[in-house]
């Protein structure tokens, strides 16, 4: 399956502009692919957004450490990744992933999916602005269910890579894997202004699991953002608030023996 090519409706420069029936319109044109996708629903869409805005994007991405991101050194669970809240970004920032969470970016989404109802969250709970470094990678796992503060079920994942130029031999392939863990699916290589959006379940297993072989000064940089339904009552409790992280065949028994015995102890 070929990933789409046509460009969501929406100018974020110089000022915010949404076509809220062309957004709709484009969700339901691309609803049969996305619900047919394997392993799980998911679709590949390039050129994703304009290119004055993504090029925007791209020059206001925080180079210097903001107020308090995250700093991911955890094992398999994620090497040199910095998590950038965008409520600490520029105003231009603000002003995108604003839109991001607006009505038509929602209605575009549930056109899409299927999923009705979706709620955005304002304090972009482990989403924002991704950055990893060379050597750096995120193992297979399947989210977290239930966002704590807000009390809403998580649904979905968009992501849209930023590095302009990305080129195969350095990795970063976006992998998803079948439920039982025993091969992977679907590769999908983070080039510039590609988006990935995908239902996020207990069995939606993803991650880019082999360590990044970029040249000095260049990084994976992306766009997480995460949606939700109201009711989280249908979740199992034992997977509500942890991310499941998911040794492949090949890894390590050291590494399944650590997951092993991480989730005895959180569980």
């Amino acid at each position: 399956m070929q990933p789409d090519t046509r460009t969501l409706p929406i100018t974020l420069a110089p000022e915010l502009d949404f076509d809220q029936n062309a957004a709709s319109a484009f969700g339901e044109s691309l609803s049969s692919q996305y619900t047919q996708a394997t392993p799980f629903p998911h679709i590949v869409i390039d050129n994703f957004l304009h290119q004055d805005v993504i090029a925007s994007i791209r020059t206001h991405f925080p180079v210097e450490p903001t107020h308090n991101e995250m700093i991911y050194e955890r094992g398999y669970k994620g090497q040199l990744k910095r998590q950038i809240s965008p409520n600490e970004c520029s105003p231009y920032l603000k002003s995108v992933f604003n839109t991001f969470n607006s009505a038509p970016m929602l209605q575009f989404l549930e056109k899409l999916t299927g999923i009705q109802g979706l709620i955005p969250d304002p304090y972009f709970t482990g989403g924002g602005l991704h950055e990893t470094r060379s050597g750096g990678f995120l193992g297979v796992h399947s989210d977290f269910r239930l966002n704590k503060k807000l009390n809403v079920e998580r649904r979905l994942n968009v992501i849209i890579y930023l590095t302009q130029d990305w080129q195969e031999a350095y990795g970063g392939n976006l992998e998803l894997w079948d439920v039982g863990m025993k091969i992977c699916l679907k590769k999908i290589l983070p080039v510039y202004n590609r988006c990935v959006i995908f239902n996020t379940d207990k069995d939606s297993n993803h991650g880019h699991p082999e360590p990044l072989t970029t040249p000095e000064g260049i990084t994976r940089r992306s766009i997480a953002l995460y949606y939700y339904t109201a009711s989280g009552q249908g979740i199992d409790p034992s997977q509500r608030n942890k991310t499941h992280y998911k040794p492949r065949p090949k890894d390590r028994w050291s590494v399944k023996y650590y997951l092993n015995k991480l989730f005895k102890k959180k569980g």
